[in-house]
């Protein structure tokens, strides 16, 4: 990994930092993936090229409302402003295929952003798979209350790799309180991520905020 991260130890152990390199890969493979994602899943060149642009504004607002924290966690993990509800937005709107494409991306733009990288297969399971969980909200797309259905089984999808990687990368940081590593895994994860999610839905079932959300949609999804 000396290309693209170097090593860095220190009292708790190896971390490994991304280099110039490895940032420029990074925000080349986000790019890529989004327009490879309207390639394969736009119906038609124009709709596509709009769903492109709406696609990138969520992932941008769900970029600026991660940072906005309402309660963080000791070791990783935080309340945030509803940066999970712009990202599932999009396989709401869009369906399936264009919700983990997103996803991806908007897990590829928080590596660059705020990496925590151990392994390879870490930064995978904590970034490219957890992230990219909150794309399953598109199996929901077209279906009646499908954004709070997809809200629910996104987060779901997210809570699971963000378990599995607390048990297989970070189970040695579970207090002697707990009697195992996948039973502090699961209440950590599930702290900040459950508190997230019982707000969100709170808000967006608001009958305002459902239509303001469904005028969104109907911009979205409208052919020009």
């Amino acid at each position: 990994m000396s290309i693209f991260a170097n090593a860095v130890t220190d009292e708790y152990g190896t971390t490994y930092a991304l280099t110039t390199a490895g940032y420029t890969a990074l925000v080349i493979l986000m790019i890529a993936v989004l327009l490879g994602g309207c390639a394969l899943f736009g119906t038609k060149k124009r709709l596509s090229a709009k769903q492109l642009a709406f696609s990138a504004m969520a992932v941008a607002l769900a970029m600026m409302t991660s940072m906005i924290k309402l309660f963080e966690m000791p070791m990783g993990g935080s309340v945030t402003l509803f940066s999970m509800l712009f990202i599932v937005l999009i396989g709401y709107w869009f369906g399936l295929g264009n919700g983990i494409t997103a996803a991806l991306a908007y897990g590829l733009l928080q590596l660059v952003v705020d990496p925590y990288i151990i392994s390879v297969p870490q930064m995978l399971v904590d970034y490219i798979l957890a992230f990219g969980a909150l794309g399953l909200a598109g199996i929901f797309h077209g279906k009646k209350h499908g954004l709070v259905k997809g809200y629910i089984v996104a987060v779901c999808g997210r809570y699971f790799f963000a378990t599995l990687s607390g048990v297989i990368f970070f189970g040695t940081s579970a207090p002697d309180s707990f009697p195992n590593p996948l039973v502090y895994s699961l209440a950590y994860n599930g702290a900040y991520l459950g508190a997230e999610l019982v707000i969100t839905l709170i808000v967006i079932c608001l009958p305002p905020v459902l239509h303001g959300l469904d005028v969104v949609k109907n911009l979205a999804v409208a052919e020009a």
